[in-house]
């Protein structure tokens, strides 16, 4: 109830869970990639992997400066040490040797194979992202708000069209990027300024690896033609691991993100477009482009971890809710589409490369990761964001993503629509007077687990996901709809006092008994024939059942509601409201030995 070049191949180059309680053809493979919760079953729990070498990201991320050139001094160069089991580094730019070159082989292969068909739109995207602030670049991940953002950050950009004479001339962007600390959004400028501050470069870690852009394994050819003349004539200040743009997207959209998580996935797959075009641009490689949102990602983590920045995060936060979401923007939402954003997103986390070691492992969450997921789930604790990140995070296997403290296998997209399993019971305390997803969220992931669901708190919290958790569901307060057939799992409902609201075209499947005190309110949206409730068990009702009937549509004959077990009936519904039906019309609530019918009388 439903409301170029030429395409190249490589083998004819030669050129050389745990969790802590501390606050190419493969393709289309990686973009149906099964999350940790749907891996065959690994441990998980609540305490912390084993501290690296380089000591926990979040305690040593200002380590990150060229004074520390070694996996167990630099935290960025150790969370990317994976890369060590594919490339021993030389003393030069250019004598370095593969480990792995079936890995390093594809790696430009998959180069090739995109700047082989790339297209002229594609080739002045790849230019503009070269070319601009990064910061400024990912603005437009906020979609309609883009322009209202940028009017009101006093966020500039003087790279507006591609000059004739750019492949040999490099035009730089004197714009102000994010924007001005003095601007009516200076708080989430300062925001985005100071995750890409004075801890976050990737010059430590590309010296350190000193790995080639694939066009130095190449043909300068592969790189766009409009970006070769930003090419650094000397090859040992230009490495290619990790890729440097990449990284400051990332950055910059999860300073974003969390400012304004109404976005959160929108920035994100902002910032992996943005890394993506690297690669179309002919610039970096697959590999590079996974680095730099590794290493992103930690540093973002970090940095709105750190107490110094507590007061800031918050002042940006409130100044997005007050300043800029309360403004209607006009400009066009290049990322409106969700299911689209999933796929190149997902896609993206992998580029495709087999599973190269063991597919296995329990999934790690970081110390301090869940601050990710600050703004995004406000109303689950600290313990409860680290559990939805534990449960939508990738398998283990895939080249350089195995890093000790796991920040490789986090997929934050997957973590903003929630929990991928119900491993413990869950209780989600939703406050609407807060506003913003306090109010209302949905939960896209599809549940597993044997966990029970326990929704408390005046909120609305909507689960969408094709769920198959086993422990229950008990509704206390506010409201909790159901948007598929199996919304629910297959266990028991039990509501107490709030509203279980059916939101599906065609039936919603109770898997086990269905009981309603006098207290709660089972809402079922009637806009077809077909839209009922099926209980597996017993049914035992009280309270109130609510008809919303869309669009005035009026059933012309008896509709079934609710079935159930022959006989397995306890109860009435004390009241019977009905919502959206025309005046003249009331409705007739008929209780059978195995279904509830409506019929609708006119007066």
């Amino acid at each position: 109830m439903k409301k170029l070049t030429k395409h190249l191949s490589i083998a004819a180059l030669s050129l050389p869970l745990l969790l802590s309680s501390y606050n190419g053809s493969k393709v289309s493979a990686a973009a149906n990639l099964k999350p940790q919760s749907e891996q065959t079953a690994l441990p998980m729990n609540v305490y912390p992997a084993a501290q690296p070498s380089w000591g926990y990201f979040v305690d040593t991320y200002k380590n990150n400066n060229s004074a520390n050139m070694t996996v167990d001094s630099n935290p960025t160069i150790g969370v990317l040490s994976e890369f060590n089991k594919l490339w021993a580094p030389g003393p030069t730019w250019d004598t370095g040797t593969k480990l792995n070159s079936a890995v390093l082989d594809a790696n430009i292969q998959k180069v090739l194979d995109i700047t082989s068909s790339r297209t002229s739109s594609q080739e002045d995207a790849a230019y503009f992202d070269e070319r601009r602030g990064q910061s400024y670049s990912v603005i437009d991940g906020l979609g309609s708000l883009t322009d209202v953002y940028r009017e009101n950050a006093g966020a500039t950009t003087t790279i507006n069209s591609i000059p004739a004479d750019a492949g040999t001339v490099v035009y730089n962007d004197g714009g102000t990027d994010a924007g001005l600390t003095n601007s009516n959004l200076g708080n989430i400028v300062n925001l985005v300024k100071t995750l890409r501050g004075n801890y976050s470069s990737t010059t430590p870690a590309k010296n350190y690896y000193s790995y080639m852009r694939p066009f130095r394994w190449t043909s300068p050819d592969i790189v766009v033609p409009s970006i070769r003349s930003s090419i650094d004539p000397d090859p040992s200040k230009n490495g290619g691991f990790p890729s440097g743009h990449t990284n400051a997207a990332y950055l910059a959209s999860l300073a974003m993100a969390y400012a304004i998580p109404e976005r959160y996935q929108e920035m994100l797959t902002r910032a992996s477009e943005l890394g993506n075009n690297r690669i179309v641009a002919g610039m970096h490689s697959t590999l590079d482009v996974i680095g730099g949102r590794v290493m992103a990602t930690a540093l973002a983590a970090s940095i709105l971890s750190d107490p110094a920045n507590e007061d800031l995060k918050k002042a940006a936060y409130d100044e997005a809710q007050t300043k800029l979401l309360t403004q209607t923007g006009t400009a066009v939402d290049r990322f409106a589409d969700y299911a689209k954003n999933k796929q190149d997103f997902t896609q993206r986390l992998t580029y495709g490369f087999d599973q190269i070691n063991s597919s296995t492992k329990p999934m790690v969450v970081p110390k301090g990761a869940e601050v990710l997921l600050e703004t995004r789930l406000p109303y689950l604790d600290s313990t409860q964001r680290r559990w939805v990140l534990a449960t939508t995070g990738l398998p283990s296997g895939y080249p350089v993503l195995d890093d000790p403290e796991g920040w490789g296998r986090l997929n934050l997209f997957a973590a903003a629509d929630g929990y991928g399993a119900f491993v413990q019971d869950v209780t989600v305390a939703m406050d609407a007077s807060k506003g913003g997803f306090n109010a209302f969220d949905h939960w896209r992931n599809d549940i597993s687990g044997t966990g029970k669901l326990t929704k408390k708190g005046t909120g609305t919290l909507m689960l969408q996901g094709q769920n198959t958790y086993t422990g229950g569901t008990v509704i206390d307060q506010g409201i909790l709809e159901g948007d598929t057939e199996t919304a629910f799992g297959s266990g028991d409902i039990v509501n107490n006092g709030g509203t279980l609201k059916e939101n599906v075209s065609g039936k919603l499947v109770i898997g086990g008994n269905y009981t309603q005190s006098n207290q709660g309110t089972l809402e079922l949206t009637l806009d077809s024939p077909n839209d009922q409730v099926d209980i597996e068990g017993k049914a035992t009702i009280n309270g109130k059942l609510r008809l919303d009937f869309s669009d005035n549509n009026v059933p012309a004959n008896e509709l079934t509601l609710i079935n159930y077990d022959k006989n397995e009936l306890k109860g009435k519904f004390s009241s019977i409201e009905a919502v959206g039906l025309p005046s003249q019309y009331n409705v007739k609530v008929i209780y059978k030995s195995n279904k509830i019918q409506l019929k609708v009388i006119k007066k």
